[in-house]
């Protein structure tokens, strides 16, 4: 399960709650009922390797036609030298 942080508009404490997705967010200081702000941080998620950008897909892509069409020219002039 997730864990939510939330901060009190009225007194500013602040508290984190563990909650499915489908539970409705809380509204309610449990210190002094003023309401509260759900608080939204960084992931700590880290893409590692290759194929998470759009130029890693570009540069595979590149490479390969540029292979393709060399090779196709050397197989041309080699079979116009027979």
């Amino acid at each position: 399960m997730p864990t939510y942080a939330y901060r009190c508009t009225a007194c500013g404490e602040e508290l984190e709650v563990k909650q499915s997705f489908s539970d409705a967010s809380l509204t309610e200081c449990p210190a002094c009922a003023g309401s509260l702000r759900k608080l939204f941080g960084s992931v700590g998620v880290t893409f590692k390797g290759s194929g998470f950008y759009r130029t890693d897909s570009r540069a595979s892509a590149t490479s390969s036609s540029a292979s393709s069409s060399s090779s196709s020219s050397s197989s041309s002039s080699g079979s116009g030298g027979d």
